[in-house]
């Protein structure tokens, strides 16, 4: 009689018998736990790792602004919703948007005049990325290049998405789950639809595979980004030449002045070229075409090809 019948047969016939304990990796308990942090870590590499060699992208080019700039129908709309409401008989001032009391409704107006003078940039976001994916879609190779990117979400994310989907090129979005949900725009490439938990995971993404940086006007999160590439160019982590391009010269002249620390002596007088400014889409797209037909379209025969099954993630120096 082997063990296996034995315990069978001292077993209590009124205890139910003991099911399979679930396979660890299917076991939502171990997952959603602090031990199994790592796993999740891993999978936020693994998984877009995976669909980015499966939709043959080799490279991006990253599109940064604020989240609150709309397109211009939609600023023009909400400043005449405020202005004009529209109706036979015009709401009570209370229950007009910011209507609580006069000063809050002239805030509410202020704001809205702003999101229509902003609105400029949600415009040449939107065109950028469309003469830019008409330019790489006219690259040879098997993969695609230069793959228009940004947060996911609305803003100029929503602009760079929009204008290179209207291009009928690929685009991706690597949005973040939050509190108050960001929910991705509709715009990206369903393929290339990421959703990520950990931030340092999500701006992996962002770095490793961007071959350029295109910096709109934005808040906190812009120049998080903005000045992390500039780090990692300054202290030599990155072997590839990543293109900093930053939009808008009345804006960032007003928001930066990055003098002040070269005569304070906490950064190099060269570190301030470290990116170019622009003005017009136009003058964004030579700067792009230039910077990386230099860097990363090299002739054919002097041409380091990437491995075919996965994508150029960006080398670092030891």
């Amino acid at each position: 009689m082997t063990n296996s019948n034995k315990s069978n047969q001292n077993a209590d016939p009124d205890e139910p018998d003991l099911l399979p304990a679930p396979l660890a990796y299917l076991n939502p308990d171990f997952l959603n736990s602090p031990d199994g942090r790592i796993l999740r870590i891993l999978s936020e590499y693994a998984e877009p790792l995976s669909r980015f060699r499966r939709e043959k992208i080799q490279d991006t080019v990253v599109f940064f602004g604020s989240a609150r700039f709309a397109s211009l129908p939609d600023a023009q709309n909400a400043l005449t919703i405020l202005e004009k409401p529209g109706s036979a008989t015009p709401a009570p001032l209370e229950k007009q948007p910011g209507g609580k009391d006069g000063d809050t409704l002239q805030a509410a107006l202020k704001r809205a005049h702003a999101g229509v003078e902003m609105a400029r940039y949600y415009e040449d976001a939107r065109r950028l990325a469309h003469m830019l994916t008409d330019w790489t879609r006219t690259l040879p190779g098997k993969r695609h290049r230069f793959v228009v990117t940004s947060g996911g979400g609305p803003g100029i994310m929503e602009a760079a998405n929009r204008g290179a989907r209207e291009a009928g090129g690929k685009t991706i979005g690597l949005n973040i789950r939050l509190p108050f949900e960001q929910y991705p725009n509709q715009f990206i490439t369903p393929e290339l639809n990421f959703e990520f938990h950990y931030f340092f995971m999500r701006k992996y993404w962002f770095a490793y595979l961007a071959k350029a940086l295109v910096v709109f006007p934005g808040g906190f999160g812009t120049l998080d980004e903005f000045f992390e590439i500039l780090t990692l160019a300054q202290t030599h982590k990155l072997a590839k030449k990543i293109l900093v391009i930053v939009y808008g010269k009345e804006y960032w002249n007003s928001v930066l002045n990055l003098e002040a620390l070269v005569d304070a002596g906490t950064i190099s007088p060269e570190d301030v070229n470290g990116f170019t400014i622009v003005d017009t889409p136009e003058e964004a797209l030579e700067v792009l075409k230039e910077g990386l037909t230099k860097y990363h379209l090299q002739p054919q025969q002097h041409a380091k090809h990437a491995a075919e099954e996965g994508p150029e993630i960006a080398k670092t120096l030891p």
